[in-house]
């Protein structure tokens, strides 16, 4: 080796310029890829594997998963708790611990949030082929099945010689740390050439660091951006997750303190204002709450500070119904803001709301508006204490209850996850947010499975945080294997889980549309084929409790209270299982979300709702 030079294999190589990596902002400095998920096969064994081993702990931290895609959730978990600006590192074999990566890499690049996948690829050289695992293609010899990651990647390279990883992984650290274009970054391993080794300059391991930049708005877009405010008569912000990567919450409660403009959230938004707030109205859309819905219904002008506008959150554009509405959008990325035809603001939210309120001096929205919706908030305070609110501690909880049980129990930095179900838009009307991270809802996939996992990487982030992971019956199936990881590392992360047996969400859309609850039950079959005997016997509780966990079960309220209180208190990961009342209690939906219903059907309960589908879709808007 000479004094220029250093002589390792590609993955040894790749390790140690992962370890020097930085993301800086606002002086703050981070390691940019914090740790490694892993786990191995003969794809990245003797490769990634072993070169992780050579570095030891103290260059890269090394994590033992027991899926590939909760490996993934658990990486974006961590790098949304600190707010994009650490990421993690996920390892896998070649096939079907490759292909396992998809749907977690689908999650990261919809939600914007940064995660390496290092999946092992087939030999370079082809001297071993096909070897095992290896997907052949009649006609393009370089095809493997990690392109099926290619559309999920925000940056995708395959290293099929070891110098070509110097200007990948470059291009893969400007990806990673651009709040702009963040999102999975794969890049594919060829078994062979993650063992083959180069002369690597020593330049390539010099600590780097990653400026997270905070442009400031146009100065043209910033002044039409005031007049448009300034003309507005019945503003409504809209805050989504932007907002919390940029850090701008103090920014936000600073600019509806000073103009007295309302701020409805969505799902990945929600505590970008403390709940008792008198400008935070909840959740927006359709499972917003009515006062925000209500003021969307006839806003004049919608702020999105940090949205994506999903379906959810315009209630599949039926929400903003004032004929003279108009959008103003800030937003980092030029994609996001131009959405609804709107206004733009192409900057950092944190950056963006600053510049605006210094320009709005002076401005505030009138005193009959302000006094409109802080009476509406109150309204629907009752409707959240209500949905709460158990007379008896000796019944079986509702699903609401539950949430009420908890939202005693928890502290201002608990932070409590959840991902699918109904639980979603339960809290998204009903949660009381205390902090900016204490909401956790990854709503952009909407992935069940991710909670458990989530909770990990959250715990990861900031050590010492309670974490709730909450579970349904049907999401813990899907995904359960990282409550071992949970009990190998000895985080105390808490699962509350509900067992309703079966799909109760979809079971209600289902009913809604015209299914009549079609296979969402988790039922023996009847004797005429359908799922509608007795409840399976399955013991959720018992899993977990053999998985390594504490298990508290709770019958009633009374026992739901003391049995999370116990976990809280508890340095070991502890279950609180309870079987829920299926009787609804949540708030019905304020606003419509659109599922198509079929056109033609023979069964009454189709019909009638494809009737009622005709009536809503007919309010849907443009905005052009």
């Amino acid at each position: 080796m000479s004094a220029t030079t250093r002589r390792l294999t590609t993955a040894q190589a790749l390790v140690r310029f992962l370890s020097v990596q930085y993301t800086e902002r606002d002086g703050v400095r981070r390691r940019l890829i914090a740790g490694t998920w892993g786990i191995f096969g003969h794809g990245n064994v003797a490769g990634v594997g072993q070169a992780l081993l050579e570095a030891g702990e103290g260059v890269m931290p090394f994590h033992q998963g027991r899926n590939e895609q909760s490996m993934v959730h658990a990486a974006v978990g961590y790098a949304r708790h600190l707010n994009r600006l650490s990421a993690q590192a996920v390892t896998t074999s070649i096939g079907p611990g490759a292909t396992n990566l998809v749907t977690g890499a689908a999650l990261a690049t919809i939600n914007r949030l940064p995660v390496l996948l290092l999946p092992g690829d087939y030999f370079a050289s082809h001297s071993a082929d096909p070897l095992l695992q290896q997907l052949e293609h009649p006609v393009e010899a370089d095809v493997s099945v990690n392109d099926t990651l290619r559309p999920v990647s925000r940056y995708f390279d395959r290293i099929t010689r070891p110098e070509a990883l110097i200007p990948s992984a470059l291009q893969a650290m400007r990806v990673l740390s651009d709040p702009a274009e963040t999102g999975a970054v794969t890049l594919a391993l060829p078994q062979d050439v993650q063992a083959e080794a180069y002369d690597w300059p020593e330049e390539f391991f010099a600590e780097r660091v990653w400026y997270v930049r905070r442009p400031a708005p146009d100065p043209v877009e910033l002044t039409a951006a005031v007049e448009a405010i300034r003309s507005a008569e019945r503003p409504l912000i809209v805050a989504g997750g932007g907002v919390h990567h940029s850090e701008a919450e103090a920014a936000l409660k600073a600019f509806t303190d000073a103009t007295g403009i309302p701020v409805a959230s969505t799902q990945a938004g929600k505590g970008s204002l403390r709940h008792d707030h008198p400008a935070d109205l909840g959740g927006i859309g359709h499972t917003g709450t009515a006062v925000s819905d209500d003021l969307a219904r006839t806003a004049d002008l919608v702020i999105g500070v940090g949205t994506r506008y999903t379906d959810f959150t315009t209630a599949s554009g039926t929400l903003f119904q004032n004929p003279d509405v108009r959008f103003l959008n800030l937003n980092i990325t030029g994609f996001d803001a131009h959405k609804l035809a709107a206004r733009t603001l192409v900057c950092d939210a944190k950056s963006g709301l600053e510049r605006l309120l210094e320009a709005l001096s002076g401005h505030r929205v009138s005193e009959a508006y302000e006094a409109e919706y802080r009476a509406g908030k109150e309204r629907w305070d009752e409707v959240v204490e209500a949905a709460y609110r158990a007379d008896d501690e000796s019944a079986v909880p509702t699903q609401t209850q539950v949430l009420g049980a908890l939202d005693a129990a928890v502290g201002d930095d608990d932070v409590v996850i959840n991902a699918a179900g109904s639980l979603p838009g339960d809290l998204h009307k009903l949660w009381r947010s205390r902090s900016p991270r204490q909401y956790h809802l990854e709503y952009g996939y909407s992935c069940m499975g991710y909670e458990i996992p989530a909770g990990i990487g959250v715990q990861q982030a900031a050590p010492g945080t309670p974490v709730w992971a909450l579970v349904g019956d049907g999401t813990y199936l899907m995904m359960p294997t990282e409550i071992v990881t949970a009990v190998q590392e000895g985080l105390p992360l808490n699962i509350v889980l509900l067992q309703n047996h079966g799909y109760a969400s979809i079971g209600g859309l289902s009913e809604e549309t015209g299914g009549e609850r079609f296979g969402t039950a988790y039922r023996f079959r009847a004797a005429d084929g359908t799922f509608t005997g007795a409840p399976l016997p399955v013991d959720l509780a018992a899993n977990a409790a053999s998985l390594g966990m504490d298990v508290l079960r709770a019958k009633t309220v009374r026992e739901l209270r003391e049995a999370l209180a116990a976990a809280r208190a508890s340095d070991r990961p502890t279950c609180v299982y309870v079987e829920t009342d299926p009787a609804p209690t949540a708030p019905p939906a304020e606003a419509w979300w659109d599922v198509p219903v079929a056109e033609t059907a023979s069964r009454e309960a189709a019909v009638e709702a494809r009737e009622r589908y005709d009536r809503q879709v007919a309010g849907r808007r443009r905005h052009l």
